[in-house]
């Protein structure tokens, strides 16, 4: 280490698809499950990509591929749902992040919400977002949305991400 310099520099690696993943498996992330009503009928992924972006106005981002299969229906939809999942929805988390999955059929408990988003029952959180934007980045899209409407009011604690497993959260 270098007097001053604060890090490490005995191993660095060039930037890689994998180097990004290696430091990212090590970024704890929160959960949340994205949807969105396409026309055949819901859509929805997990992500751990959701962020704040403002508070006025309220605007949050996200990532998605655009090889996923959710992607067509994120991609024209005028509103998405945001759900922040606790730490006894892995399973929820699982189905949603699975390919190919059936992820809105028994267990999964949904409704239509406002602006007929699919939105998700039992959660610790939900958003509707107005998609006021959809901004390439190589093979995804970030999409902005404006919060509309939500409700924070349910009871537990954060499912977490880390190191390629879900987690809960600890003291």
């Amino acid at each position: 280490m270098t007097a001053g310099s604060g890090f490490d520099t005995s191993h660095p690696r060039l930037a890689s698809p994998d180097l990004l993943r290696s430091v990212f498996r090590r970024h704890a992330a929160g959960v949340a499950v994205i949807t969105a009503r396409g026309p055949s009928g819901p859509a929805g992924f997990t992500a751990t990509s959701l962020s704040s972006v403002s508070a006025e106005p309220p605007l949050l981002s996200f990532g998605i591929s655009t090889g996923s299969s959710s992607w067509p229906a994120v991609s024209r939809a005028g509103h998405v749902g945001v759900h922040i999942l606790g730490e006894d929805q892995q399973e929820l988390a699982a189905t949603f992040a699975r390919s190919g999955a059936d992820r809105f059929a028994a267990p999964t408990r949904w409704s239509a919400g406002p602006e007929d988003v699919p939105v998700l029952d039992g959660v610790l959180a939900w958003l509707v977002c107005r998609v006021v934007a959809r901004v390439p980045a190589a093979d995804h899209r970030i999409v902005i949305g404006e919060v509309v409407l939500g409700d924070p009011s349910g009871a537990g604690r954060p499912l977490l991400y880390h190191q390629g497993r879900y987690h809960g959260l600890r003291d």
